[in-house]
């Protein structure tokens, strides 16, 4: 059964008027408990994100090779995801400072500074299963 995420409108303007800064929803965001654990592919997305910015067949190439071909996405299914990604504030989506003569606009996606969080934090969860996984099994005695 799938959850009903948050879904986050960053345009939200205030009674008096004033425009809210988009640093106020990310030092919200900041806050906010992630489940955990992540999917593979939201895991090999957000990593593939963590060095530079990219568009979405970099993605896609990159979540292959780093889940050793385990992992192959479809655009559609990249596509969602990374939707949901900015639905949760985890990515950003960037025009592309240097298109190709595209008819279409290629888009960059790049983590942001909660989607870092969130992989940092992933990173740290899947390291300490390491670390479980490397001591001997206590026995029960009976």
């Amino acid at each position: 059964m799938k959850k009903n995420l948050p879904v986050f409108n960053f345009s939200v303007i205030m009674s008096s008027g004033d425009m809210l800064s988009p640093d106020i929803f990310e030092r919200a965001l900041m806050n906010m408990p992630v489940e955990t654990p992540l999917t593979e592919s939201t895991y090999f997305i957000l990593l593939s994100l963590s060095p530079k910015p990219k568009h979405g067949y970099a993605i896609m190439k990159d979540v292959k090779v780093l889940s050793q071909n385990r992992i192959v996405l479809s655009t559609g299914t990249l596509y969602g995801a990374l939707k949901r990604l900015l639905d949760l504030g985890w990515i950003i989506r960037l025009e592309d400072a240097n298109p190709r003569g595209n008819i279409r606009d290629r888009k960059v996606y790049k983590l942001s500074q909660h989607g870092r969080r969130v992989l940092r934090d992933e990173i740290a969860r899947l390291e300490k299963l390491l670390i479980a996984a490397k001591h001997p099994v206590i026995e029960e005695h009976t």
